[in-house]
């Protein structure tokens, strides 16, 4: 995770605010002719941010307007990208009608708020334009053919499918490219909002496909090791990272049969010290706690006081390896306790702790 920098942060706009922006401007232009720059819009929360055009072109029968993403201070991987809108005139009576231009994904399995075979384009967004597009309507002289509000819609992104690679778009069954994204409109930097919701979209579409068994994982080491030990496919490797909250409480509301968490030592000897947020910045490791874990296992004093005085969690593991005792296995089941406690025994738990190689350390349950 990129370090937040320090400071008053800048906030930014999703994809779909974007996206809503570049409609704007586009259908105007297809009614009046004019394209115009700044366009603003109206965010859900009755926000109303102003948007340069990076891009303007008219042909027959369509308009076609660019937004260049900002998402202010935020690590976004959308940061940059160049969202296109083209409102093309529609059918009477078709109303808006939305499609998938270059880089924007299409929906291939079911469990996402999108049906299967439609543009990435998610609810929130789409409300969005449908509104801009009703109010443009509304504006122009009912007399003109074209201000019936009867349009095709279609997003594109600028290199999309290359940075849907960097996202969970494969593994959610979104092909082709990104989605279109947004709640609010507004990107909140550092929020972790996004990854969060991206766990939440992994469970809605292992629940939808029917899958028994999914995996929680703190990092690509430990999920490589826990998908190669049971075969899982890429669905229901949920990318947990630092937020084992995020992952439990949502699992809490909408069950899976069989949850396997798995992470290094670190990670989840902090989970297993009631920590719900792994991150480096929101959570420490209790080196104490470690020592009298290793006490309880009949440590020499001599390592327990090293473990006291460690300057990282592997070394404590070392020394308990050295010594030939299961203090991983300790952790394991700390972290399995901490995770059952919050899913309330609606969902069977295994924990697996790993090395830095992806080495099995500890388990729990054995």
């Amino acid at each position: 995770m990129t370090r937040k920098p320090e400071g008053p942060l800048r906030r930014g706009w999703t994809t779909g605010a974007c996206a809503t922006a570049a409609t704007r401007a586009a259908y105007t232009a297809l009614l009046t002719g004019q394209f115009p720059d700044p366009v603003t819009i109206t965010l859900p929360k009755g926000e109303r941010p102003a948007f340069a055009l990076a891009r303007e072109e008219q042909g027959p029968g369509y308009a076609l307007a660019g937004i260049v993403k900002d998402a202010g201070d935020d690590p976004d991987v959308t940061h940059g990208a160049l969202v296109l809108a083209k409102v093309s005139e529609g059918p009477a009576g078709s109303g808006v009608t939305f499609r998938a231009g270059e880089g924007v994904g299409t929906v291939t399995k079911p469990g996402l708020p999108i049906p299967v075979g439609e543009p990435a384009i998610n609810p929130v967004p789409r409300e969005m334009m449908r509104a801009a597009v009703a109010e443009i309507a509304a504006e122009q002289d009912a007399s003109q053919e074209s201000a019936t509000g009867d349009v095709a819609i279609e997003i594109s992104v600028a290199g999309g499918a290359d940075l849907a690679a960097k996202t969970w778009n494969p593994r959610l069954g979104i092909v082709g490219g990104l989605s279109i994204l947004g709640t609010t409109g507004v990107v909140v930097p550092y929020s972790c909002a996004a990854w969060i919701h991206s766990i939440q979209r992994g469970i809605d579409v292992a629940r939808a496909t029917g899958l028994s068994h999914v995996a929680g994982c703190t990092g690509s080491t430990s999920e490589r090791a826990v998908q190669s030990r049971y075969g899982l496919p890429d669905e229901a490797m949920l990318d947990m990272g630092d937020f084992a909250g995020g992952l439990l409480k949502y699992l809490r509301r909408h069950p899976l049969p069989r949850l396997t968490l798995g992470g290094g030592f670190g990670k989840m000897s902090k989970l297993a010290m009631g920590h719900l947020d792994l991150h480096s910045g929101r959570s420490q490791v209790d080196f104490d706690w470690l020592a009298d874990a290793l006490e309880e296992l009949g440590a020499a004093p001599a390592s327990i006081e090293a473990a006291r005085t460690a300057n990282t969690a592997n070394q404590v593991l070392q020394l308990a390896s050295d010594a030939g005792l299961p203090l991983a296995d300790r952790v394991a089941a700390g972290a399995r306790k901490t995770a059952l406690g919050v899913l309330a025994g609606e969902t069977s738990v295994e924990v697996l702790v790993f090395d830095r190689a992806g080495a099995l350390v500890g388990r729990a349950p054995h």
